[in-house]
Order: structure tokens, then sequence, then C-alpha cells
């Protein structure tokens, strides 16, 4: 979801990625990135000091997509 939508919304709490639409975890099979996602988020249900309150964990589209494709490549997936 894009931030002003978040910012506009004010959920109790949310974490923002700077992703693609519709790529909420990251992209296929990095489940590494998917897993770090979720705790980002679980953590943040823990840590979050006040209503209304957006986490940004220091992640990124390009690194993410280029390790991404790295992946695909290793498991021969086209």
């Amino acid at each position: 979801m894009a931030l002003d939508v978040t910012e506009q919304i004010k959920p109790p709490r949310a974490v923002f990625l700077p992703f693609m639409m519709g790529h909420h975890f990251g992209v296929p099979y990095h489940k590494e990135l998917q897993r770090r996602v979720i705790l980002e988020a679980l953590d943040h249900l823990v840590d979050a000091k006040e209503s209304g309150e957006v986490k940004f964990p220091p992640l990124s589209w390009a690194k993410a997509r280029k390790e991404g494709i790295a992946i695909k490549k290793a498991l021969d997936i086209k």
C-alpha cells in the first residue's frame, strides 16, 4: 500500500515497505526476506509506542528483486 494511503487511513500500527504493489512480502521464492518482513511486523506489534506509528524497515525493492532473480536462477525456475 502506498505510504500516503497508509497515513490517511491511520491504522493502529503499520509496517511500510517500498515494494511494488502486490509484493507485500517481497519476491517469490525469497523465504528469508518473507520471514524478515513477517518478523518486522510482529516486532512492531510489540514495540510500537503509540497508535498510528509506522515502521520503516531498511529494505529496498531493488535489492529484493535482484536477490529474487538469483534465487530463481539457482532453483532453475523460468
